[in-house]
């Protein structure tokens, strides 16, 4: 069992992000600049948030927090996506989620300039990336296969089964496993809360990508002896243990699905660190015109 470490891969990748922004820095004489609003006090979101901030500080890019109280009304928020989309100096800008349930996150995202869209929500950014075109890959899908990359992991024609169908991880992680790339080209199924039988796939996997959202969902009778195992969730669990009063545990039961693993990411320390890298790749992109002349 070999461990997907997301801290040795994202430090690597946040070196290379750090030494191109200088050189955009020398030739623009600004630096990239990623811009996020975050509506109301959720405390995961904070935390999020605060990690994409220092991390912008760290490569050498601009960056700006809005903050908004929860009560802010729809229209208020579309007006400060409007004045965000026709800033020039604005490369990048994210609406952290969850919204206020009486903000339509649908709406919000769809009035983000597509070219803007470094989260990779936008239909525009999800539909080229479904047709292989260049775009804006969701931040943790496109995380997750640099980490693919990096180990040198060769998953064409491996089967591979993707828990969870949200159009943030699920849905576009099987699109970009089966697509005809390196990492790609495999077998890919869905399989969901409505899926009878989930242990009659995931114990077929290859490769088994757990985005469900449920701490310790994966038990070691799932996993095929072997499996490949990337472990999406950060679940907040109450723990006597800590400090803070809870901790993190991922999707996968991890003490007793690693020794069936041939590799495997930790919670934390694995995904989680790959989606911010995945940002940062995204916003210099954009300020680069590297995938929208």
């Amino acid at each position: 069992m070999q461990l997907l470490d997301g801290k040795f891969v994202s430090e690597k990748l946040k070196n290379d992000i750090a030494a191109q922004a200088a050189d955009f820095l020398k030739e623009t004489g600004r630096k990239p600049h990623l811009v996020a609003i975050l509506v109301g006090n959720d405390g995961a979101s904070e935390t999020y948030v605060a990690s994409k901030m220092k991390n912008c500080e760290k490569v050498g890019f601009q960056s700006g927090l809005i903050r908004y109280d929860s009560s802010i009304t729809e229209a208020e928020l579309l007006n400060k996506i409007e004045e965000l989309n026709k800033n020039p100096q604005v490369d990048g800008f994210i609406v952290q989620l969850p919204l206020p349930k009486h903000i339509d996150a649908e709406k919000v995202t769809e009035a983000i300039d597509y070219r803007k869209d470094v989260d990779g929500f936008h239909p525009i950014n999800l539909g080229r990336m479904q047709r292989n075109l260049p775009c804006f890959i969701p931040a943790t899908p496109y995380g997750i296969m640099l980490m693919l990359e990096e180990y040198g992991i060769d998953t064409t024609g491996k089967y591979c089964v993707v828990i969870g169908r949200s159009n943030i991880v699920g849905s576009p992680m099987s699109i970009l496993m089966a697509r005809n790339n390196n990492p790609g080209n495999c077998t890919v199924t869905i399989v969901h809360s409505k899926t009878p039988d989930i242990k009659e796939y995931t114990r077929k996997a290859d490769i088994l990508i757990a985005a469900i959202g449920k701490a310790d969902f994966v038990t070691a009778d799932m996993v095929k002896e072997g499996a490949i195992i990337i472990d999406v969730g950060i679940n907040r669990v109450e723990s006597a243990e800590t400090k803070s009063g809870f901790k993190l545990k991922g999707d996968v039961k991890f003490d007793e699905v690693a020794p069936k693993s041939s590799y495997i990411t930790p919670v934390p320390g694995g995904v989680g660190l790959m989606t911010i890298v995945s940002l940062l790749k995204n916003t210099l992109a954009a300020a680069k015109r590297e995938v929208y002349k």
